[in-house]
């Protein structure tokens, strides 16, 4: 028997560790979920500059936009842990309710499936306890 991981993605996440071991040994226990601590969210001013409505006046403003990446990452199996997180704290941050994230998840469950939405969900769950004890 051999100790190489048979599903792709777990080849490439022992292959992208070794690398980083190569590259720093401090790096052998890398956690993606302290990555995304470094820059949780950034000022709504930032967003509607560059996801909102500031570049193009009639366009969708940053929620929206926000929401509908959120739709995108649910479609795509959720499988981006750190890229829904991310997703969910902005959209938080430019306004969106909890209800509006989870009925936008809730929605790509026709098109995604329900693991994916299950997913996402959970994704999505974690980032607003995280966002919920950021305030206090």
């Amino acid at each position: 028997m051999t100790d190489t991981p048979r599903n792709p993605f777990e080849a490439m996440m022992v292959q992208a560790q070794e690398m980083a071991k190569a590259f720093n040994p401090a790096l052998e226990n890398f956690n993606p979920k302290g990555f995304e601590a470094l820059w949780p969210t950034m000022p709504k001013d930032a967003m509607e500059f560059w996801f909102g409505n500031t570049l193009n006046k009639d366009g969708l403003d940053a929620k929206t936009r926000l929401l509908l990446t959120l739709a995108g990452l649910t479609m795509q199996g959720a499988q981006a842990d750190a890229a829904v997180r991310q997703t969910v704290r902005h959209a938080v941050e430019a306004g969106a309710t909890k209800q509006e994230i989870v009925e936008a998840i809730g929605q790509m469950s026709v098109f995604a499936g329900i693991p994916a939405m299950t997913r996402a969900l959970e994704l999505a769950q974690e980032a607003m306890a995280d966002t919920e004890g950021d305030e206090a």
